[in-house]
C-alpha cells in the first residue's frame, strides 16, 4: 500500500485521477521509484485511505487550487504501474530498456519543469523591473535648480543598467539549455549527464539571482514598492520558484555530494599543484566527513560554495561550447 503525504499539488483538490510517485518492491525487494496511475476518486467519492484538505489562503497563487493529499495504505492494482519503460510479470521486474532506469524517464519532466520555473523567474522580473522603471522614469524629484526623474538617481540608473546586462545574459543562457534539452525530448533521449547539471545550475542561479535583482529594487524605488498593484505584493512567487521542481538547497546538496564522489574517485591522492579552489574545497570537505559525517552539516556553507563554484563553473562550460 501507499503511505505518503504531500502539500501543493495544482488541481489536487478537485482531480480524480494522479500520478503517484513511489518505490517499487516485489518480495520485499526495493526497486526504486516507479510511476503509478490510480485514482483519487470513483464515481465522486474520495477513495478509502485517501485525505484531500485544502492548504487555505496564501499569499499568492491563489488561483491555483492547491492541496494537501495523503494516503494511508492504499492500494492499487498491478495494472496502474506506467509500463513503458519497465513492467512486473510472473513476479519479476524486467527492465524495458536496459541501462534506461524507469526513473530517469519520470525525471524527464523535472528538467523541462526547472527549466520553465527558472524561466518564469526572469520573466516576472522584467516585467517588474519595466513597471517601476516607468513609474521612476516620470516621478519628478527636487534637485537645486531643476527637477530630474527618480531614475537618474545613480543607484537606481546603476540597478537598471545591471538588470539589463543581467537579464539578457540569462534569456541567452535558457534559450540554449532549452532547445538542448527540447532535442533530448524529441528524439526520446536521456539528457546527457553535462545538460542535467547545468539545468539544474539555471534553476537555482536564475531565480537566485531574480530573488537578489527584485529585492534590491524593493529597497531602492520607495514607496512606491509599497503600493498595491504595483507587482511588488506578488514578490513571494519568487519564493515558489525557489523550492519548485527540486528545492534550491536540496539541488545545491546534491550537485556538491555529487562533485565530491568524483573528487573521491578521479582526484583523491593526484598531485595538489594542479588542483584550483573548486578542488581543494572537495578535499578538505573529504577530511572533515571522513573524521565525522556530521561535519557535513556543520560545514553548510563549505558545501554551499562548493555547490556555486560548481554552477559557476557548469554554465561557463556549457556557453563556451
Amino acid at each position: 500500500g501507499i503511505n505518503a503525504e504531500y502539500m501543493g499539488i495544482s488541481q489536487g483538490f478537485v482531480a480524480d485521477k494522479v500520478v503517484v510517485v513511489a518505490d517499487l518492491k516485489i518480495k520485499n525487494k526495493s526497486f526504486g521509484p516507479h510511476a503509478f496511475f490510480t485514482d483519487l476518486r470513483r464515481n465522486g467519492e474520495v477513495v478509502k485511505g485517501v485525505k484531500l484538505v485544502d492548504m487555505g489562503r496564501k499569499t499568492v497563487g491563489n488561483d491555483l487550487d492547491n492541496a494537501r493529499i495523503s494516503f494511508d495504505n492504499v492500494v492499487v492494482p498491478k495494472s496502474s504501474l506506467l509500463n513503458r519503460f519497465a513492467e512486473v510479470s510472473d513476479d519479476k521486474y524486467i527492465q524495458k530498456v536496459d541501462g534506461l532506469p524507469a526513473f530517469h524517464m519520470i525525471g524527464q519532466r523535472l528538467f523541462s519543469g526547472r527549466v520553465a520555473v527558472a524561466q518564469a523567474a526572469l520573466t516576472f522580473r522584467k516585467s517588474l523591473f519595466a513597471r517601476t522603471k516607468k513609474h521612476s522614469d516620470s516621478k519628478q524629484c527636487w534637485f537645486p535648480k531643476h527637477t530630474r526623474p527618480l531614475s537618474s538617481f545613480p543607484h537606481l540608473a546603476h540597478l537598471y543598467q545591471e538588470d539589463e546586462k543581467s537579464t539578457q545574459k540569462f534569456e541567452t543562457f535558457l534559450a540554449k539549455v532549452e532547445n538542448e534539452l527540447s532535442n533530448c525530448l524529441k528524439s526520446k533521449k536521456l539528457p546527457s549527464p553535462q545538460l542535467v547539471e547545468t539545468i539544474a545550475a539555471a534553476k537555482v542561479l536564475v531565480v537566485e539571482d531574480c530573488i537578489s535583482a527584485v529585492h534590491q529594487l524593493q529597497n531602492e524605488v520607495g514607496s512606491f514598492a509599497l503600493m498595491h498593484g504595483t507587482g511588488f505584493e506578488q514578490r513571494d512567487f519568487l519564493t515558489c520558484c525557489k523550492f519548485a521542481e527540486g528545492d534550491s538547497r536540496i539541488l545545491m546538496q546534491k550537485i556538491a555530494r555529487d562533485r565530491l564522489r568524483v573528487f573521491q574517485k578521479k582526484q583523491l591522492g593526484s598531485s595538489k599543484d594542479k588542483w584550483d579552489e573548486e578542488t581543494k574545497l572537495c578535499s578538505k570537505l573529504h577530511e572533515l566527513i571522513e573524521k565525522d559525517p556530521l561535519e557535513w552539516d556543520k560545514n553548510w556553507r563549505e558545501v554551499d560554495e562548493l555547490a556555486s563554484l560548481v554552477m559557476d563553473r557548469t554554465v561557463k562550460e556549457f556557453m563556451s561550447k
